[in-house]
């Protein structure tokens, strides 16, 4: 019950404050410094300087054994929405604690400075079908919030970004559907050890000032490795961004942490057919990685739903970027009237000053349904933060469409897998040769096509060998295909690459690719 005598505790300290403030001013002493990162950053320190509690006590009876069904019934009343000033478009909401989400977080509201907690109302609520014949505590807490915003209407007040479960957190640009999510940090996706979830204890959204194009967020995210400080600053548009600062605290050493982790749901696309008998031909949240190398090198890696658990990872020092895509953006692909795969954002990272040496991870997981998010992206830097370290990097992350604006080069559009052809050199029925098409376009590539000649596909393998290739003009999407035979030995994998180029001159960005003889 420690969370709940300190929650009180926040409320009693909090009034306190504001009435000391007031006092203040009447006497006419000097005000109140108000709340900054700074504050948050002294209380992850503190955490993290104390034994870890990961606790969570038991929820009430009535809302303890919810369903998906029953939870969602369970919907703020958006007349009792905060931050609800004239002439400011920001509201709040908050989610009720119950089914998955059952650990209690405080959310705090600041004005003019001094942060007060939001307490526990049933009447903030409406529970539809659920029944509560019992009375819920006041300090019982909430599972998440939620920012709305005129996103796309001005009259109409959307989904802007909301915070929910552990650190996980998705935003919304102009015309867009939610699939793909965002971490405050992650650990051990790829280790030896289990995977840890670390998670938002405590926000503070402070109250946007008349005419503010943005709404602040502070976050003190904590787990058994590291405790955190955390700012958003959130600037909706027709591309919403997103400034984040942190400062991390390790309790132990870590060598697996991500930083701005990604999360996303891979199930089928043209290159991984798994869809069987379902009438949609593709389903995904996110059809490749997109990385800007330091050296400016752009490479474009198509995901993929594995056979077996896969991690690909591309060192680097002070990477430009990288993103989860969703490049596909026609209806046809998918034909889901419901849930519209073709609306949902990418999201695109690029660090704030210098993250160092380190690694860029693609982490996919294997999955037999659309439901799961199976695949992870992150940095992670190659010395492991060591306890009692300070640790601070920021970045910007976006919620793009196609993204295609990102450079002027020609793109990876598809990406095919088929039986290779070479002539004389493939058995039919071998499952050691493939054939990889990949459609480039865009870019300067349509001044290209009157003479193809002057273009050469430029491929490579770490492991294997390329038995053929070729390159022809498409039409169809004002670009080449580049075909590729490719033969490994039973049980090997490869990581491919390919450009196009013409003379000296890079033409596209790197199409990579990780293909396993099964």
């Amino acid at each position: 019950m420690r969370h709940l005598t300190r929650r009180s505790a926040l409320t009693v300290m909090a009034a306190a404050a504001a009435t000391a403030t007031a006092e203040a001013q009447q006497a006419g002493a000097p005000p109140v410094i108000p709340f900054r990162f700074e504050d948050v950053a002294r209380r992850a320190r503190d955490l993290a300087a104390t034994p870890y509690d990961g606790s969570v006590a038991p929820l009430p009876d009535p809302i303890a054994n919810l369903d998906f069904d029953a939870y969602r019934d369970i919907r703020f009343r958006p007349e009792r929405s905060l931050l609800n000033v004239p002439g400011r478009p920001f509201r709040m909401q908050l989610f009720h604690l119950g089914f998955l989400y059952t650990r209690p977080i405080t959310v705090n509201v600041i004005r003019d400075g001094v942060p007060t907690p939001v307490p526990y109302q049933p009447q903030l609520f409406d529970f539809g079908r659920t029944k509560i014949e019992r009375p819920l505590p006041v300090n019982l807490g909430f599972a998440g919030f939620r920012i709305h915003y005129p996103v796309n209407n001005p009259k109409v007040l959307d989904e802007l970004i909301a915070f929910l479960g552990a650190s996980y957190y998705r935003f919304l640009s102009r015309g867009q559907q939610y699939g793909i999510s965002a971490r405050g940090l992650s650990v051990n996706v790829q280790a030896s050890e289990p995977e840890e979830f670390p998670f938002f204890r405590e926000f503070w959204i402070d109250v946007p000032a008349q005419g503010a194009e943005r709404i602040t967020i502070f976050a003190l995210l904590d787990s058994p490795s590291v405790a955190g400080a955390y700012r958003f600053e959130v600037y909706p548009s027709n591309e919403t961004t997103i400034e984040v600062a942190a400062t991390l605290y390790p309790r132990r050493q870590i060598t697996a942490v991500g930083l701005a982790p990604l999360t996303s749901m891979y199930f089928s696309g043209e290159n991984e057919r798994r869809t069987g008998d379902d009438f949609r031909p593709e389903l995904h949240d996110s059809d490749g990685l997109l990385v800007h190398l330091s050296s400016g090198e752009w490479l474009w890696r198509p995901l993929r739903n594995p056979g077996s658990k896969t991690a690909t990872a591309w060192g680097d020092t002070n990477p430009r970027g990288f993103g989860l895509m969703q490049r596909d953006r026609a209806f046809e692909s998918y034909q889901d009237l419901e849930a519209g795969y073709q609306l949902r954002p990418s999201y695109w990272v690029e660090p704030s000053g210098n993250w160092g040496e380190g690694r860029i991870e693609l982490v996919e997981i294997p999955t037999s349904a659309e439901v799961h998010d199976n695949v992870v992206a992150y940095w992670t830097p190659r010395v492991p933060y060591e306890p009692g370290q300070e640790v601070s990097f920021g970045y910007r992350i976006k919620s793009l469409d196609t993204g295609d604006w990102l450079h002027p080069g020609g793109k990876v559009v598809n990406t095919f897998v088929a039986p290779a052809r070479a002539s004389g050199s493939v058995e039919p029925g071998d499952r050691t040769s493939r054939r990889f098409l990949i459609d480039f376009a865009g870019g300067n590539l349509a001044y290209y096509q009157p003479d193809p000649s002057i273009v050469e596909v430029v491929p490579s393998v770490s492991t294997g060998r390329i038995i053929a290739t070729s390159l022809v003009p498409n039409e169809h999407t004002g670009g080449f295909r580049a075909a590729i035979d490719v033969k490994l030995e039973p049980g090997q994998s490869t990581d491919l690459r390919a450009y196009l180029r013409s003379g000296g001159r890079a033409l596209t960005e790197t199409w990579n690719y990780r293909w396993t003889v099964e």
